[in-house]
């Protein structure tokens, strides 16, 4: 067989071999080899924000049509401001992402674990091995982790349902819930309060947005059953909850009524910091799997974890009395559920790379934000302050160009269940509704805040960010 000369393949053979003849072999010769080495070792050095201003500069370079002036300052000055990552947020990525490591090895997975079943889910190791997972993970006695748990509101109100009998009170600590979760305990004929007789009050935040401790305390006079605590804002103009805000809710109600539960809405806080409610008392913390805890993967799902006894009783409540948490199959989904859980920690940290780099963005156009760019964050939400209701469509419209799925579609105002006012949204997602991918919303009503969220990268929110101010700028002309 005649031999086939590859006459590229033998010039660059040809040429490497002359450089290195160039360089020298010896061992005291500075060679041409060790040169190069030194001149990438700065780009083995560069920061997650080092990465963000290159790749700024790459987005305003080949943009198919030009980006408004004002926005190219802002996103170069973003990209500077927010090159390094707050060594606080290190730290506390560090440490997560040790947790998650650990628990994994710990747990001892096999090939088996993955696989699940179908059916009623006798059995299914898949769903046994990863709500042990997830109970180590949050600190607590046992988790319950399900498919037919379809979101976080349906998660914490299948919670209430099961613990608040009716007569007895449920209290909220950080005042008016969110639309979708009120509307389901006190406004909706069905809800708790009017079909279950569940009584129910609030106590209103201070004036920064804070929980009154003092105020709570006084209300806990009354008997009863169960704190309920939010810790996203929601549609509320507040800052969202640290975990050690939730240590000092504990405290305060265990101080003057033991035997009242603390039950925590978790969703968009998982992995943003060390700990997670149930690690400083809260009995029970709610929360979605297509959000934090799914990292880009879980195609649906929820959890409750915390206490062993109460988690049975969400468990009988969900399936039925004698069934418990015996019962749900994984459907071969386990697969995604334990390498969206692994992943977590990754995404949930690019997610607040974005979102940082949005807050300085919008800051820099002169709106106003929340959290502040350098602020220390407890979950996946930036609020940025618009002037009207042109701009949250202009904002969601731009965002919505720069998603992976359904770009081209514009969105509108209208109606969604669950929510008092018409609502906005951009999404795009590979998982419907998937909030840990990027998205905004905005109910259409003063103080016309919208609200991004997500970004399984840091350079995609950035895009969707630079894509929204674009919108703004242009629809002002």
């Amino acid at each position: 067989m005649a031999a086939v000369v590859d006459s590229n393949r033998d010039l660059r053979l040809f040429r490497h071999r002359r450089r290195l003849a160039r360089g020298g072999a010896g061992g005291g010769e500075r060679g041409a080899g060790r040169t190069h080495l030194s001149a990438v070792r700065p780009r083995l050095q560069t920061t997650p924000g080092d990465c963000m201003q290159e790749f700024v500069a790459a987005l305003l370079e080949t943009a198919p049509q030009p980006y408004h002036p004002a926005l190219v300052q802002a996103a170069r000055a973003a990209a500077a401001g927010t090159a390094a990552t707050p060594a606080a947020e290190r730290a506390r990525d560090a440490a997560v992402r040790a947790r998650v490591l650990r628990a994994f090895v710990a747990a001892d997975l096999t090939d088996a674990d993955l696989a699940g079943t179908t059916g009623y889910g006798y059995g299914d190791t898949a769903r046994d091995s990863y709500e042990r997972l997830l109970a180590e993970l949050f600190g607590a006695q046992r988790a319950l982790a399900r498919l037919s748990l379809v979101s976080g509101t349906h998660a914490i109100v299948a919670t209430l349902a099961a613990l608040v009998a009716p007569g007895e009170r449920l209290l909220s600590a950080t005042g008016r819930p969110y639309d979708t979760l009120r509307n389901a305990i006190a406004q909706d004929q069905a809800s708790l309060v009017r079909r279950e007789g569940v009584e129910y009050d609030e106590v209103a935040l201070r004036a920064d947005g804070t929980v009154d401790l003092e105020a709570l305390r006084a209300a806990l006079a009354e008997p009863t059953r169960a704190v309920f605590v939010q810790r996203s804002r929601g549609y509320a103009p507040r800052p969202s909850l640290g975990v050690a805000q939730c240590g000092q809710i504990v405290e305060a109600v265990r101080a003057v009524s033991p035997q009242t539960l603390v039950l925590v809405d978790n969703c968009y806080g998982e992995f943003v910091e060390e700990r997670e409610p149930t690690h400083v008392g809260a009995d029970l913390c709610m929360g979605s799997l297509i959000k934090n805890p799914g990292g880009g993967l879980a195609p649906t799902g929820g959890y409750v974890a915390g206490r062993a006894d109460l988690v049975e009783r969400v468990a009988t409540r969900l399936y039925a009395p004698g069934l418990g948490d015996r019962l749900g199959p994984t459907l071969g989904l386990g697969r995604l559920f334990f390498q969206g859980l692994f992943q977590a920690p990754l995404i949930v940290r690019e997610a607040l790379r974005g979102l940082r780099f949005a807050a300085a963005l919008f800051e820099q156009l002169g709106y106003a934000v929340d959290p502040a760019p350098a602020a220390p964050r407890s979950d996946i939400i930036q609020g940025i302050r618009l002037r009207d209701a042109g701009e949250l469509v202009a904002f969601a419209r731009g965002l919505q160009r720069a998603l992976p799925v359904n770009a081209r579609f514009a969105p509108e105002p209208g109606p969604v269940p669950g929510y008092i006012d018409r609502v906005v949204m951009a999404g795009g997602s590979f998982v419907s509704g998937a909030t840990l991918e990027l998205s905004c919303d905005a109910p259409v009503r003063p103080p016309f805040d919208v609200y991004l969220q997500g970004g399984l990268m840091a350079e995609h929110t950035a895009m969707g960010a630079m894509g929204a101010a674009q919108a703004l700028l242009e629809r002002g002309g």
